[in-house]
């Protein structure tokens, strides 16, 4: 950090796909050679935003919604997956009405915009963990995506 003026406090930040676990020994030793910590970020993003993405390009059904709805039922499984902020103490889940939103409304919950009066960070966290649920819909999911190719 000395050699290019940094301070000592940043942590090192890693943007990854698929193949993470392979490279947490390199993390690990960093962290441990500079004393620091570490951001990982992963592909939970571009997931959130092809969601929002799908909703706005108006699928018939919001895959969102489903996903949601499948992950909130099992959200005491997904807790432990879930990151806390450390403003919050209990998540603030958006209980059934989410299947009634419209597309606008869903997106603006979704999207990463903390100035928004909408935007719910619980219900952010809760579809980031719940990628797997897409997973085991399989081409159902992956259908809603067909009609909005070019």
């Amino acid at each position: 950090m000395a050699s290019y003026g940094l301070p000592r406090n940043l942590k090192l930040s890693v943007h990854s796909g698929s193949d993470k676990f392979s490279i947490y020994p390199a993390i690990y030793a960093s962290m441990m050679e500079f004393s620091t910590g570490v951001h990982l970020k992963t592909a939970g993003t571009n997931w959130l935003e092809e969601l929002i993405g799908l909703a706005e390009a108006g699928a018939t059904v919001l895959p969102g919604q489903e996903i949601y709805a499948e992950a909130f039922a099992h959200s005491a499984s997904y807790a432990r997956l879930m990151q806390r902020s450390s403003t919050s103490t209990r998540p603030n889940f958006p209980r059934r009405e989410v299947n009634q939103w419209t597309s606008a409304q869903f997106t603006s919950a979704l999207r990463h915009d903390p100035r928004s009066p909408a935007y719910n960070s619980s219900l952010r966290q809760l579809l980031h963990v719940g990628f797997k649920v897409a997973a085991k819909m399989g081409p159902r999911y992956l259908g809603c995506s067909r009609p909005m190719r070019l």
